[in-house]
C-alpha cells in the first residue's frame, strides 16, 4: 500500500510539473491583457487579479468539472465523460480560452498515448472524444494511475496557480520573491476550494467573471503580446 501511495504521488507530481509538455507556459488566460489595460501593474494588483480568477472562475468551473470527470472515468462511463467534456468546453467564454484547453488536451492526450502504459481500451475511449479539454485528459490520467481525487485537484489548482504567477513575473514584470509571496498566500486558499468543489451542486457550477471574459476577448486583437491567451 505504501509503495502504491508513493507511486501515485510521483505520477501526480509528474502531471502537475511545469515540465509537462502541454504548452501551459504559453498562456496567460487574460492576464497579459489586464496588464496592457493597466489593471495589473504591480505585485498587489497581480495577486488580486489571480485570486479573483481563481475564486470566481477556476474554482467554480474547472475544479468541479475535474472531480466529476475523474468520477466518470473511474466508473468507465464514456457517455458521462463526453457530456462533461462538452459542458466544460461550453463554459469557455472566449475563443482563446477554448483554443487553449483544446490544445493542451490534445497535447496531453498524445503524450499519454505515446507512453504506452495505459489500458488500450481506455485509451481508445479517450481517442474517441472529438475535442477533449485539458481537464478531461488530466482526469483520465488521474483515473488510470489510481490517484485520489482530492490530491489530484489540489495539484491541478496548484499547477494553474503556478503558471499564472509565472505569467505575471514575465508580463508585469515582477521579481521572483514577489512570485513566491503570491504562491504562499494564494496556495493557502486551495484546500477550501477543493472542499467547495466537492460539495458543489450541479446548478451552482459556472463561472461569474465578466472581467476575465472581456480581457480574454481583447487579448485576441492585442498588437504586442508574449502569450497566446
Amino acid at each position: 500500500m505504501a509503495l502504491q501511495a508513493d507511486l501515485s504521488l510521483i505520477r501526480l507530481l509528474q502531471l502537475a510539473s511545469p515540465a509537462l509538455p502541454v504548452g501551459a507556459f504559453s498562456y496567460s488566460q487574460g492576464l497579459e491583457a489586464a496588464v496592457e489595460a493597466g489593471l495589473v501593474h504591480d505585485a498587489a494588483s497581480a495577486q488580486r487579479w489571480i485570486a479573483d480568477v481563481l475564486a470566481y472562475s477556476v474554482a467554480r468551473t474547472e475544479a468541479p468539472a475535474l472531480l466529476r470527470l475523474t468520477e466518470s472515468w473511474q466508473s468507465a462511463d464514456p457517455t458521462g465523460v463526453a457530456e462533461r467534456n462538452a459542458l466544460f468546453l461550453a463554459t469557455r467564454e472566449a475563443a482563446e480560452l477554448r483554443a487553449e484547453t483544446v490544445q493542451m488536451g490534445y497535447s496531453l492526450r498524445r503524450l499519454l498515448a505515446s507512453l504506452g502504459v495505459f489500458d488500450p481500451l481506455a485509451v481508445a475511449q479517450l481517442d474517441a472524444l472529438d475535442e477533449p479539454a485539458f481537464p478531461t485528459v488530466f482526469a483520465f490520467a488521474v483515473s488510470q494511475w489510481r490517484i485520489e481525487a482530492r490530491p489530484a485537484l489540489l495539484a491541478y489548482l496548484w499547477s494553474w496557480l503556478e503558471n499564472q504567477v509565472m505569467a505575471a513575473l514575465k508580463a508585469v514584470p515582477l521579481g521572483q520573491t514577489d512570485g513566491q509571496r503570491m504562491l504562499l498566500v494564494l496556495g493557502d486558499t486551495l484546500p477550501a476550494m477543493v472542499d467547495d468543489a466537492a460539495a458543489m451542486e450541479e446548478d451552482r457550477i459556472g463561472s461569474f467573471a465578466p472581467g476575465l471574459a472581456l480581457a480574454c476577448s481583447r487579448h485576441e486583437t492585442q498588437y504586442s503580446r508574449l502569450f497566446r491567451s
